[in-house]
């Protein structure tokens, strides 16, 4: 009985420990928009996509601080419906910003690709 209580013990001490270890979140800082955009998390950092008829703004969390865009770029693909709209964004402050007409709606689908300190990554966003 008592080999039993410790293998019953150690099966439930490495579950735990399994289960801590495949949460992915398990960092200090929330995902939630700061500028009424959309978030999404790629490599560690937040990428929050303000999509607006007149301007597309991104803008990079590097574990809840703002990062570093003086150098970066961006190219936004926007899908709505059947119409496609390419978009470079260009650092504006503290963003990747780009003005114009832009056909945004709920349910428009985006893909960034942003290159920081010349690695790219792609993020993916829903605009609601």
């Amino acid at each position: 009985m008592k080999i039993h209580a410790v293998f019953t013990s150690v099966a439930l001490a490495l579950a735990g420990s399994a289960f801590a270890a495949g949460d992915k979140h398990d960092h200090a800082h929330e995902h939630k928009p700061l500028h009424g955009g959309v978030v999404v998390e790629v490599k560690d950092l937040d990428y929050e996509l303000v999509a607006k008829p007149t301007v597309i703004q991104l803008y990079l969390r590097d574990h809840g601080k703002a990062a570093d865009v003086s150098k970066a770029s961006a190219k936004v693909t926007l899908l709505t419906g059947t119409e496609k709209q390419e978009v470079e964004l260009k650092p504006v402050g503290g963003k990747l910003e780009a003005t114009g007409s832009f056909k945004v709606s709920p349910g428009t689908k985006a893909v960034a690709v942003v290159t920081v300190g010349g690695k790219p990554a792609t993020a993916r966003f829903t605009v609601k």
